[in-house]
């Protein structure tokens, strides 16, 4: 599983967005109307602007739409993993403890097809923490497994 996350890295937007009601509602719609659907999703909020991160089914069109639109964005992989079951989230931050990486953000998949909890990691070493989380038996998401 490790290497396939590492072949197929899950693609993480991070959109610069102004502080202004209907924004956010804007940006979703322009990518449903392209068939580019939002599987993850957190916001963080500054005095002038937010930062919003997304993992999307169809990276390749978002970031063409985000080249079209001029959407301000930066694009990072991430490393993402499924839960077994919600009771899994103290074994992940074990692991990752005990390997001494720190998780820089996370947030959970709104969808999986599976129907199990995923979350998305940024971790200040994603390639290590894949490698751990792997070797500790976690299923670990490449972006074919949430692409379409």
């Amino acid at each position: 599983a490790t290497q396939k996350t590492q072949a197929d890295p899950v693609r993480q937007f991070s959109i610069f967005l102004a502080n202004k009601a209907g924004r956010l509602l804007e940006l979703i719609r322009i990518l449903h109307s392209r068939q580019v659907h939002v599987v993850a999703l957190t916001i963080l909020d500054t005095t002038d602007s937010s930062i919003v991160r997304m993992v999307v089914d169809d990276p390749d069109q978002a970031r063409a739409i985000f080249h079209e639109q001029a959407v301000a964005h930066t694009e990072s992989s991430v490393v993402a993993v499924e839960l077994g079951a919600a009771t899994e989230l103290p074994k992940v931050l074990s692991s990752l403890l005990e390997a001494e990486i720190n998780i820089l953000t996370t947030y959970a998949f709104l969808v999986r097809p599976e129907a199990r909890p995923a979350l998305c990691l940024n971790l200040d070493d994603n390639e290590l923490g894949a490698q751990v989380l792997g070797r500790g038996g976690f299923n670990l998401l490449g972006q074919g497994d949430i692409s379409r």
